[in-house]
């Protein structure tokens, strides 16, 4: 895997809050060329550390805002089980993310839509239809306190 040095980490961290400013103001943040700054950022997306560039929309605006955490048990984990399940899970953009995790339950999920109603409808005609599902637990979020995709990035010297 490719070192990173200060200078990566700062282009990073810059893109990570501002993925659509300029390749003259990067530069000048991290005081290189434009040249230099652009062949940084080509290498890193190249390296795999920078995967794509989206907007950040806004859930309110668009029917989105009610999230919903479900923790879900399948009946089974066996390879094949655990496949069509994940295979399912990306069919539904509704569901934002899915981890699977280590505990009581199989996977947890977050979920963004409308309203109760819709996801009341989204719990039976997805959720409950997914291969292997057991059970389900469902934890709507009263208030967002905070929600990033923003990662701490810090330069760790190597020793030689």
């Amino acid at each position: 895997m490719m070192s990173l040095d200060r200078t990566d980490i700062k282009i990073l961290d810059i893109l990570q809050k501002d993925g659509r400013i300029s390749n003259i103001k990067l530069a000048e943040a991290v005081n290189l060329s434009p040249t230099a700054a652009l062949a940084r950022v080509q290498k890193l997306s190249k390296d795999g550390f920078i995967l794509g560039y989206e907007a950040k929309l806004n859930p309110e605006l668009l029917n989105s805002s009610f999230v919903v955490f479900v923790e879900i048990l399948l009946d089974k984990t066996t390879p094949n089980v655990l496949e069509e399940f994940s295979d399912a899970i990306l069919q539904h953009p509704e569901i934002v993310e899915c981890h699977m995790i280590s505990g009581g339950f199989d996977f947890v999920v977050k979920i963004r839509c409308a309203n109760m109603e819709e996801f009341r409808k989204i719990s039976g005609q997805i959720l409950w239809q997914l291969p292997g599902v057991k059970e389900t637990r469902s934890y709507p979020v009263m208030e967002v306190i905070k929600e990033s995709s923003q990662l701490k990035l810090k330069y760790q010297h190597k020793a030689k």
